[in-house]
């Protein structure tokens, strides 16, 4: 069975208002703690600030995220000690907000580079085509997509559809999405959604959701949501919590946050 699990989980970043040159850490995550199973997906909901995507930056490992006290683990593992390959060589994969653009690489080559460094050993070019053209015809995704330039001019639609792609190429353990559903019509939020859970119906295959609409939740149904403010989970429940922030906003919860 595949878990990550995060254990007060505390993450600081540098504050950019400083003049001290080397800059003050500002504590963004004040004690999380959460466990995704394999089978499971959890989704993560909370207002714009409350440290959403500092958990998956943390989690992913980006330098600028410093984690100044607890734990995070995958399958038993320190996944804080791991370098950031090597967090995708065991097994975690990150879909970020606001992906990179890197002009003069191609889908299809950073596409065989990213399958190649996380299975170890470079697929033959026939068979990663075959699979990658495949994929790419289950989002609806045109051919000549593989021959643009990553994320260049990429509409917010093409950016998500091609994360859902990584995902089912590279089919991790567990899947960390950050904010998924951003800037998608509802044509692409259901091809996305397929994907997502294609993949989740995969055994032993577990998801973390990130997101502050629930919209996405209509097609990819949670088993557990986690309601984020100021940087700790304040409420958890079933999907049916999910409704009621539909229904009533985050309003209560920023006030259960603010007397935490």
């Amino acid at each position: 069975m595949s878990s990550l699990e995060i254990r007060d989980l505390h993450v600081s970043v540098a504050d950019s208002a400083s003049h001290t040159g080397t800059g003050n850490l500002r504590e963004i995550l004040r004690g999380v703690n959460l466990t995704v199973k394999d089978g499971q997906t959890h989704a993560i909901m909370g207002p714009n600030g409350s440290g959403k995507s500092t958990l998956a930056y943390a989690i992913a490992g980006h330098p600028k995220y410093v984690v100044t006290q607890g734990s995070v683990t995958l399958d038993g593992e320190d996944v804080l000690a791991m370098s950031v390959d090597a967090r995708a060589r065991a097994g975690l994969f990150l879909a970020m907000q606001y992906p990179v653009e890197v002009p003069g690489v191609s889908v299809s080559n950073f596409l065989r580079t990213a399958v190649t460094a996380v299975r170890g050993e470079a697929p033959k070019l026939r068979n990663f085509m075959k699979e990658m053209r495949g994929a790419m015809g289950a989002l609806s995704i045109d051919p000549e997509f593989a021959e643009r330039s990553l994320n260049e001019g990429f509409s917010g639609g093409e950016k998500k559809r091609h994360e859902i792609l990584q995902l089912e190429l590279l089919d991790p353990k567990i899947a960390v999405l950050d904010e998924t559903d951003s800037g998608l019509d509802v044509d692409a939020l259901k091809v996305v959604a397929e994907g997502i859970n294609r993949f989740r119906a995969k055994p032993g295959r577990g998801v973390l959701l990130i997101t502050h609409y629930t919209r996405i939740l209509r097609y990819v149904r949670p088993d557990f949501v986690h309601v984020f403010v100021g940087g700790r989970i304040v409420e958890e429940g079933g999907p049916e919590l999910a409704e009621l922030l539909e229904n009533e906003g985050y309003e209560r919860f920023t006030g259960a946050g603010a007397s935490a």
